[in-house]
C-alpha cells in the first residue's frame, strides 16, 4: 500500500480546515461532435480508467492520525458513481457551461470512494459537447494531472504532453566528492562539498525568510478573504504565435507572458473597484514544478512555491512585461523554490500526526499576505481525440483555498494558452471581464511585437536579458 507524502495529504488538510472549500483539480475539454452514445462512451472510458491504478484506489485512513493515509484498490469500483452525465439548458453558450463547470466543482468529492468525477455534457451548441475531468489535488499536481487525463484519450504516445524543466539542485548544491586515492583530493573535495552545502543552506534560509516576510506583509488589495461555497468560472484562450512572438521580440519565457496578461486584467480589477493599483496590491502565489524527467508520469505531488509581486502598479504594457521578468527571475535566484522543497523533505521525515496537526492550525490561520494564485502547465502538444472525435478547446480548472478568492491555471494546448479563471462566487470578482482583458493584454502585447522598436517616456525600449522556460 502507497501512503500519502505531507504535501499530498496537505492538500486534504487544508481541505478539512475549511467547510467552503473543495481542493479538487478540473480539465474542461470542449469535444467536435456528433456525440458517441453514452453506454459506449462510458464502455471506452471504463477500460482506460481501469489501466490508472490511482484512480482504482480510495483512501485509507489511521485513526488519531497515526500514520498517513494509504491509498488501497477499493473492490467495489462502481464506474456509475463516478462517470455522470448531465445536459446545458438551451442556448448552451459559454456562459452556461462555464456556470455549470462553477457548480459541478464547488462539490467536494466523497473520501469514501475514489476521488475523481467524469461529466459528459450534451446541449452545446454547433453539434459539439463536453467532459469534465474532476480530480482531488491530493493524487496529483498539473503536471502529473495532464499526463494523467492523456491517458484517457485516443492514441496517447509519450510525446503528447510537453516535457517539464528537470529538476534542478539548488545553486552550489551539495555534491559527494567522486573518489580517489589521492588524500589531497579528499581534503580538497570535502572542503568543496562543505562550501556547496554551506552555500545551499545559506540559499534556502534567504528564500524561507522571503516567503514568511511575505506571508506576514498584508497585501493592499481587498482581493483575500474569506471564502464562500459558491464558485464562479471562465475561460480564455491566445494563440501560441503570439505569444512566442512577444517572447522573442522582448526575449523573455511564456511563463512571463502569461502573467504579464495576469497582471494587466487584474490591474483594470483594481481599478474598477476603486483600490489604486499599488507595488504590494498583488502578492501571487506561484506553484514550481520541482519534478525530474523521469517521475512526470507518477501520481502525486512535486511542487515548491514563490510568491512574487505582480507590477500591477505599472501602466504600460511592455513595461509590465519587464517587470515581471526581472520580478520572477529574482524570486527563482532567491532560494524561494529551494526553501519550499526543502520544507516538504522536512515535513516527511516527521510523525504524520505531528505535521497533520500542523498544516491543520496553519490553514485555519487568517492569512492577508497573499491575494490571488496564478499556476502554469505545460499541456499537450498535439490535438487530442476521444472515441474519435477531436477535443478542440481544453480549458484548466483551478481550485481556490486559503482565503485565496482568485485563482487562474494556465496549460498550452496544441496552438494555444489557454486560462481558467475560478473566483469566489461573493467576491465581486468578475471572472468574465478578467477572461477579457487576459486576451486584450496579450493582444496588445502582440500589437507592439510587430510594431518598430517604439519610445517610451524612460527612453528607447531595450530588451531584457532572459531565456525561454
Amino acid at each position: 500500500m502507497e501512503r500519502l507524502s505531507a504535501l499530498d495529504a496537505g492538500f486534504l488538510e487544508a481541505e478539512d480546515s475549511d467547510p467552503h472549500v473543495s481542493l479538487a483539480i478540473g480539465a474542461l475539454a470542449v469535444m467536435a461532435g456528433p456525440m458517441p452514445e453514452f453506454e459506449s462512451l462510458v464502455a471506452a472510458l471504463a477500460e482506460r480508467v481501469t489501466a490508472v491504478p490511482r484512480l482504482r484506489q480510495v483512501l485509507k485512513t489511521r485513526p488519531l492520525d497515526l500514520g498517513a493515509p494509504q491509498w488501497v484498490v477499493d473492490p467495489n469500483l462502481d464506474l456509475a458513481r463516478h462517470v455522470r452525465r448531465a445536459a446545458l439548458p438551451r442556448p448552451g453558450d459559454d456562459t452556461a457551461l462555464y456556470g455549470w463547470v462553477a457548480e459541478v466543482m464547488e462539490r467536494r468529492l466523497d473520501r469514501d470512494h475514489p476521488l475523481w468525477q467524469c461529466w459528459v455534457v450534451d446541449g452545446l451548441p454547433y453539434n459539439r459537447w463536453a467532459i469534465l475531468m474532476k480530480i482531488h489535488h491530493c493524487i496529483a499536481d498539473g503536471v502529473a494531472a495532464s499526463h494523467l487525463l492523456a491517458r484517457l484519450c485516443d492514441d496517447i504516445d509519450a510525446d503528447t504532453v510537453e516535457p517539464t524543466a528537470r529538476g534542478e539542485m539548488p545553486r552550489g548544491g551539495f555534491r559527494l566528492p567522486l573518489p580517489s586515492i589521492n588524500p589531497v583530493d579528499w581534503v580538497t573535495g570535502a572542503w568543496q562539498s562543505t562550501q556547496a552545502f554551506a552555500a545551499a543552506a545559506t540559499q534556502i534560509v534567504h528564500g524561507a525568510g522571503e516567503i514568511v516576510g511575505s506571508l506576514l506583509r498584508p497585501a493592499e488589495s481587498t482581493l483575500a478573504g474569506p471564502v464562500t461555497d459558491m464558485r464562479r468560472f471562465a475561460g480564455a484562450e491566445v494563440s501560441l504565435a503570439d505569444v512566442a512572438r512577444i517572447c522573442e521580440r522582448f526575449d523573455v519565457t511564456v511563463n512571463d507572458v502569461a502573467l504579464a496578461a495576469i497582471t494587466g486584467s487584474f490591474r483594470s480589477l483594481l481599478i474598477r473597484r476603486g483600490n489604486e493599483p499599488k507595488a504590494n496590491s498583488l502578492p501571487t502565489l506561484v506553484p514550481v514544478s520541482v519534478r525530474s524527467q523521469a517521475g512526470t508520469a507518477t501520481a502525486d505531488n512535486r511542487i515548491s512555491v514563490m510568491l512574487p509581486y505582480l507590477p500591477v502598479e505599472k501602466a504600460d504594457p511592455v513595461t509590465q512585461l519587464q517587470a515581471v521578468h526581472e520580478r520572477m527571475t529574482r524570486a527563482k535566484a532567491s532560494g524561494q523554490r529551494q526553501a519550499g522543497s526543502a520544507l516538504v523533505t522536512a515535513a516527511n521525515a516527521i510523525p504524520f500526526a505531528l505535521t497533520a496537526w500542523a498544516v491543520r492550525a496553519l490553514t485555519r490561520l487568517p492569512q492577508r499576505g497573499v491575494s490571488m494564485l496564478a499556476t502554469n502547465v505545460p499541456g499537450p502538444r498535439h490535438r487530442l481525440r476521444v472515441m474519435g472525435r477531436e477535443v478542440i478547446r481544453l480549458l484548466p480548472v483551478p481550485p481556490i483555498a486559503l482565503r485565496l478568492r482568485a485563482a487562474v491555471a494556465v496549460v498550452s494546448y496544441a496552438q494555444h494558452l489557454c486560462f481558467g479563471i475560478t473566483a469566489d462566487y461573493d467576491a465581486a470578482i468578475d471572472v468574465d471581464e478578467l477572461a477579457s482583458g487576459i486576451d486584450q493584454a496579450v493582444t496588445r502585447l502582440a500589437q507592439i511585437s510587430v510594431a518598430p522598436t517604439r519610445s517610451t517616456p524612460l527612453g528607447t525600449l531595450a530588451l531584457v536579458p532572459g531565456a525561454m522556460a
